[in-house]
């Protein structure tokens, strides 16, 4: 029994180590964008992370794993449409056309809210009242954090519907990613197909937008590289990993601390204000997600569990 306890305990904590670092790379990828959007075209930065991303995976997709098959290769290219084209197009947009970058992760972070009602249809998910109640606690957590930030600005009024089609875009895209586990590709394999496959429809944006070929620009390098390093292979990598360690609700969940944090990754970076508002909105989510994670009820478990254990393992 102490074995099974220890066994328990160490699992929990393995899993909050993995979301406390999802929080911080996923909130990167708002950083990242901000920082090269000055020195090239929105859906060239997109390709460029991307395409970059797929083929340093590439390799080890095709020499580590099981053999690729075309019905998987379809299915992980649609999630790549939806989680990659779909999401970071919508927030990229938004932050382009002069949204500001706080109402655009606020907006971006409605996901567990998403994620939450459409699991219920998609993937036969009980979301229980206390689940309900710490997703409404997170959200507030992130409207006081983001208080300083939610300015309307000069943005065309279209932009503003922009991360609300992304947000859309990842929830679907993360239930179908958890209906898709049975399939169990690892997780290099399916995020090195995401990828490519976002390249690919980037590329149309990329050559209407005036060119597919990278900028002279130092800065830009840098951008791409922080993209790929942190917010591609540490955001979505461990998103997905921790999709397989646990529920879509309550890994959405965890994404409302991503708001307070980008804030502070922006305040470290470019000196923006940081104000006591943020550091009472991020402790307010916390709790939201303490609250939602206490609250979880047991999630369906499907025949092909010890498969997907060994695969995510």
């Amino acid at each position: 029994m102490k074995k099974l306890q220890i066994t328990g305990l160490k699992s929990v904590i393995g899993l909050l180590l993995l979301e406390g670092a999802l929080v911080v790379c996923w909130s990167s990828g708002f950083v990242g964008v901000r920082f090269a959007i000055d020195h090239a075209p929105v859906f060239l930065i997109l390709l460029w992370r991307s395409l970059v991303s797929g083929l340093l995976l590439l390799p080890f997709a095709l020499a580590l794993g099981p053999r690729l098959r075309s019905k998987e290769i379809v299915a992980q290219a649609i999630i790549g449409a939806l989680a990659m084209s779909g999401y970071l197009a919508g927030f990229a947009i938004a932050i382009d056309q002069g949204v500001s970058t706080g109402l655009v992760a606020l907006i971006a972070d409605m996901l567990p809210l998403a994620v939450a009602m459409l699991s219920i249809p998609i993937l036969g998910d009980i979301v229980t009242r206390g689940q309900w109640f710490g997703f409404i606690v997170g959200f507030s957590g992130v409207v006081i954090a983001s208080t300083s930030a939610f300015q309307l600005g000069n943005a065309p009024v279209w932009a503003y519907g922009m991360p609300i089609l992304g947000m859309l875009s990842l929830a679907l895209a993360t239930l179908l990613q958890k209906r898709t586990i049975r399939l169990t590709m690892p997780i290099h394999q399916s995020l090195c197909i995401q990828c490519l496959s976002a390249a690919a429809i980037f590329a149309v944006f990329a050559w209407y937008e005036g060119s597919v070929l990278p900028v002279a620009e130092p800065r830009l390098a840098i951008g791409v590289i922080w993209l790929v390093v942190l917010a591609t292979f540490g955001g979505y990598g461990l998103y997905y990993i921790c999709l397989r360690k646990s529920s879509a609700a309550r890994v959405s969940s965890v994404l409302y601390l991503s708001p307070p944090v980008t804030m502070l990754w922006a305040w470290t970076m470019f000196n923006e204000p940081m104000s006591w508002m943020m550091v009472i909105g991020l402790v307010v989510s916390l709790a939201g997600i303490v609250i939602a994670s206490g609250a979880e009820g047991p999630e369906p478990c499907p025949e092909n569990q010890t498969a997907e254990g060994a695969v995510s393992s």
